[in-house]
């Protein structure tokens, strides 16, 4: 590429960067290692110490203006080079090419008609960047000495981004150059699109992903320092915190799950081309295929010449698309939002509670969903609810006697209920409770749609706007839903209706139904890992983007190995 295929240090406003002393920098990293790694604060004191720790970032940026390394040229220019170095090392690059579409960014775009289930594009093992090529690579001996790096595979990728992006020879260095310079995670946001998420559910998560990106950062700054395994890694004299952010936040908008080559456990992995796809709703259709050890996707659709081709991230709620793949999807069937509950353990009944909820394999204290669609709980979420309702002659039903596994088994079934008077009482807890949450949030929905209205609405804003208002939906649904059944059941009780009671002769049934039960809670990520060596094998996308062509692609990066839309 000519030129382009340089570095060059990133100016970030006018005149060069300060001149900061070691000890300078030295003193500011501990302050926020020692601010990030304390007690999470007692309620309503998340939003001071998140201006604490992005005060003491903001000076940090400030010091190191100017150091951060990007490429020269636009992410445009670089396209034809990705094609051309994926064609080169096998992958399937005839039928689509790189394309713009407007508010959903860069994507694939069809070059041909591809008939839906139609495999059109597969990439092999050896154009990845994976948890196994960071160790085999110049960041391995530090690797191997880090507890963290081996714990937490989406920081290992994070490095090993940072390591090749800044070797000339690096073999990943076309797929890097493609990358977005930005993007549109919530570690981007500026203070007051932030805030505008102050009162929501999703607020805590986006806060802690601040939090433990500035940990990390702080707690890598001084390993780089001082670990002799880091004096050969090209890291050491430029590393900041605006490079940390955009590799952490191109591994969580990008990061997958693949099988090691002999397919005995799963590992993360980056893989481009793949990862420029954009989001619709749909079936998961990729897969890895050990055989002929390369990831493949078939078409989720028709698709004409011209037309972008879509994958189908997952099942994944909006509050996840926006923290961690940085967009918000309109048309989210799965969107739903969290809800922690928990019995008490200071109830009179608590142990009782306790030991049922735990033969049914749910936690005392857990957190739920509650959806968009109807019924807003899952099997799970009922079960729980039914037991937290429980009078103690009703606890010792499902406790003792002959009967009590059989009635285990209809826990989570809607069609049998504890009682009438136990259902009116959970749809009235629920009813209660969705209205109380909605009630916190400090924004009404005349407030929400009037700023949806103003034309110079930052993109950043108009999304958590968007997430707070898809949020109240969802609360003001459930929360109808609620009263909705406990008119129904009250007047079901009125009028003296039989409680519908299951047949031992439906155990079957019930058994399969009680095993869906104990899966618990869908998997955020809305898929598990198939891997068969004779097919198509389902690929669990951790992140995902509308948008990973335009700015980013899939995973969480919090303390534990996690973290795409751009």
């Amino acid at each position: 590429m000519g030129k382009k295929s340089r570095v060059k240090t990133k100016r970030s406003g006018s005149g060069a960067s300060a001149v900061v002393s070691p000890k300078e920098m030295t003193n500011l990293i501990s302050e926020l290692l020692q601010k990030c790694s304390r007690a999470a604060p007692s309620a309503g004191k998340e939003w001071e110490e998140y201006l604490q720790i992005r005060g003491l970032v903001d000076k940090i940026r400030k010091k190191q203006k100017g150091m951060s390394i990007v490429f020269e040229g636009s992410r445009q220019d670089y396209f034809p080079g990705l094609l051309s170095w994926a064609q080169d090392c096998g992958a399937s690059c005839d039928s689509f090419t790189v394309a713009h579409f407007g508010s959903e960014g860069y994507g694939l775009q069809a070059t041909r008609d591809i008939k839906a289930e139609e495999l059109f594009l597969w990439i092999p093992r050896k154009m990845l960047m994976t948890v196994e090529s960071a160790q085999n690579s110049v960041l391995g001996p530090l690797y191997s000495q880090d507890r963290i790096l081996q714990a937490m595979g989406n920081v290992t990728l994070a490095f090993h981004l940072l390591c090749e992006r800044a070797d000339p020879a690096s073999p990943w260095l076309p797929y890097i150059r493609s990358l977005p310079e930005e993007y549109d995670t919530p570690l981007y946001y500026q203070q007051e699109e932030v805030q505008l998420l102050v009162g929501t559910q999703a607020v805590q998560d986006v806060l802690s992903q601040y939090k433990n990106t500035a940990r990390q950062y702080a707690y890598f700054y001084k390993l780089l320092q001082t670990h002799p395994a880091a004096s050969q890694l090209p890291l050491k004299d430029r590393f900041t915190f605006d490079d940390y952010r955009w590799a952490v936040s191109s591994v969580m908008t990008r990061q997958n799950q693949i099988p090691t080559e002999d397919g005995s456990h799963i590992i993360l992995a980056l893989i481009p081309l793949w990862d420029m796809c954009n989001h619709t709703n749909g079936l998961i259709t990729t897969g890895y295929n050990l055989e002929d050890d390369r990831c493949e996707c078939v078409a989720l659709q028709d698709y004409k010449q011209n037309q972008q081709i879509y994958i189908f991230y997952g099942t994944r709620s909006n509050a996840e698309f926006v923290i961690h793949n940085g967009f918000f999807f309109q048309d989210n069937g799965h969107d739903r939002v969290k809800i922690k509950l928990g019995v008490s353990k200071s109830e009179r009944l608590f142990a009782m509670k306790a030991e049922v909820l735990a033969r049914a394999g749910i936690p005392a204290s857990c957190i739920f969903a509650l959806h968009s669609n109807e019924p807003p709980i899952s099997a799970q979420l009922l079960a729980f609810l039914r037991v937290f309702c429980m009078t103690e002659e009703e606890l010792k039903d499902f406790l003792l006697g002959e009967a009590a596994v059989h009635k285990m088994a209809t826990l989570g079934n809607s069609e049998f209920p504890v009682s009438w008077q136990n259902e009116i009482r959970l749809w009235t807890f629920l009813e209660t409770r969705a209205a109380l949450l909605l009630k916190g949030h400090r924004s009404s929905w005349q407030e929400d749609g009037a700023m949806l209205e103003e034309p110079d609405l930052s993109l950043h804003s108009r999304v958590a706007v968007q997430l707070r208002l898809a949020e109240k939906q969802i609360l003001e649904t459930a929360s109808a839903s609620g009263r909705a059944k406990r008119l129904h059941l009250e007047q079901q009780l009125a009028d003296g209706a039989p409680l519908p009671r299951c047949e031992e002769s439906a155990d079957a049934k019930v058994e399969e139904e009680h095993r869906h039960l104990l899966n618990g809670e869908e998997d955020v990520y809305g898929v598990e890992m198939e891997v068969r060596k004779d097919a198509l094998s389902t690929l669990d996308s951790i992140g995902g983007s509308t948008h990973r062509g335009q700015r980013g692609g899939a995973s969480r990066t919090e303390d534990d190995p996690k973290e795409k839309r751009e």
